[in-house]
């Protein structure tokens, strides 16, 4: 085992798998899919659960389920302990996806300094039409790296935080701006979702063009596998996807590389775990 945080660790996860039976809950209420994808759909099929180094958990939603979601969540969350952090719920986030957190706990992520609201968090990732043509993919990917970089600098996230920084809020302007970027991004990445296409991407993905890429099909035909002490929804095309983005993916990695990657500081409790 990889020099690993355990304490630190399993308390992340026990919040997080709370984060996902709130989800689950909602989507239930709101009558929409998700599945888990990247490290979460490897640990549900390899270890029926979290990787036990890995610090964070993803889903993904078809872009209307995501719309969906988006809309009407808050709403069921009013008088609960989750936020729902979005574009436009949290003037400061600057991701083009969506982040459900615990508002009981606070998190520093490594070189990630950033004024947006901080908690225990699931990323959720919208999958969106993306066209047949190479050249079109690469100018589509290219637009939204470029605006998605700007907002980013925009938002003022930085690696370390400095006394500067950490006072030095965004003026009206500033968040003007943003916000009109933020838009700007959204078109470029739903700009192909009207269209009769065959393939949907997750396009903020952090994976290389071709990994994260799924037929409707595989986004669609959903099956339940076991996940710690609960069921989750995957793409019963698990196999084929797991391979595209890992290879052999039952290989487990090198020692050395078994750590947790984002997560520095935890609060909860009222307790403090580094």
């Amino acid at each position: 085992m990889g020099v690993v945080r355990i304490d630190i660790l399993d308390r992340i996860h026990h919040v997080e798998l709370n984060n996902l039976k709130k989800i689950i809950q909602l989507c239930e209420q709101l009558n929409v899919n998700y599945f888990l994808i990247g490290g979460s759909l490897l640990g549900a099929i390899r270890h029926k659960g979290f990787i036990p180094w890995d610090d964070d958990m993803d889903i993904g939603m078809l872009r209307s389920d995501y719309d969906q979601f988006a809309q009407y969540a808050p709403g069921l969350l009013a008088n609960d302990h989750y936020f729902l952090q979005t574009a436009a719920s949290d003037a400061n986030y600057g991701f083009s996806y969506m982040k459900l957190l615990d508002r009981y706990t606070y998190i520093e992520e490594k070189n990630n300094v950033n004024r947006a609201r901080k908690g225990v968090f699931i990323d959720i990732f919208p999958f969106d039409r993306i066209p047949e043509e190479p050249s079109d993919q690469r100018s589509q990917l290219a637009r939204f790296k470029v605006l998605d970089s700007r907002i980013i600098v925009k938002a003022g996230y930085r690696w370390i935080e400095t006394p500067l920084y950490r006072h030095a809020d965004l003026d009206p302007n500033d968040l003007q701006d943003l916000d009109a970027m933020k838009q700007e991004r959204e078109t470029i990445m739903r700009e192909y979702n009207t269209e009769p296409l065959t393939h949907v991407k997750n396009i903020a993905s952090q994976y290389a063009y071709e990994k994260e890429i799924m037929t409707t099909s595989e986004a669609l035909d959903l099956v339940t596998v076991p996940f710690e002490t609960i069921d989750v929804r995957v793409p019963k095309d698990y196999d084929a996807i797991l391979t595209r983005l890992y290879g052999d993916y039952h290989k487990l990695p090198p020692v050395r590389q078994r750590t947790e990657k984002h997560i520095s500081k935890l609060i909860m409790d009222n307790q403090l775990f580094t």
